[in-house]
């Protein structure tokens, strides 16, 4: 089973929580062992799991993001814009894909760990993919 989720950022760099709707998926498929893939099929963007509990955390690994991968004018590769290509070498190194392990029908994750979709090129509409497989 594959579900996709439709995304609005709204800035250029932007976090979206995925937690609750992949949660709500997961609980739809009926699925109570198996695996859940979240996929993201762009090239600024990124899945990440990381902590919930304190939004100032989303600024400081957005900030670390940025001050690993700055927004440069020399980068060989500018199809588009600057941002464009910071994008595709954030997305590369955060990865875009997260597969989660499902137990007793629910996603299995520490208490503090959220799903989120991370935005690089934005603001833009954006999906995030989610396959849902086993018993």
């Amino acid at each position: 089973m594959i579900q996709e989720i439709q995304i609005k950022t709204d800035k250029k760099d932007d976090l979206v929580e995925l937690t609750g709707r992949i949660d709500e998926i997961v609980k739809a498929s009926g699925v109570k062992e198996g695996l859940c893939t979240v996929y993201c099929p762009h090239t600024t963007a990124s899945i990440v799991i990381t902590s919930r509990m304190d939004a100032a955390g989303f600024e400081d690994l957005m900030e670390e993001v940025d001050r690993l991968i700055p927004t440069r004018i020399d980068f060989k590769h500018q199809f588009d814009t600057p941002t464009d290509a910071a994008g595709h070498i954030k997305s590369a190194m955060m990865g875009v894909e997260s597969t989660l392990i499902i137990s007793d029908g629910a996603v299995m994750r520490g208490g503090s760990q959220g799903i989120f979709f991370m935005e690089f090129d934005g603001p833009r509409e954006r999906k995030v993919l989610v396959s849902v497989r086993g018993e």
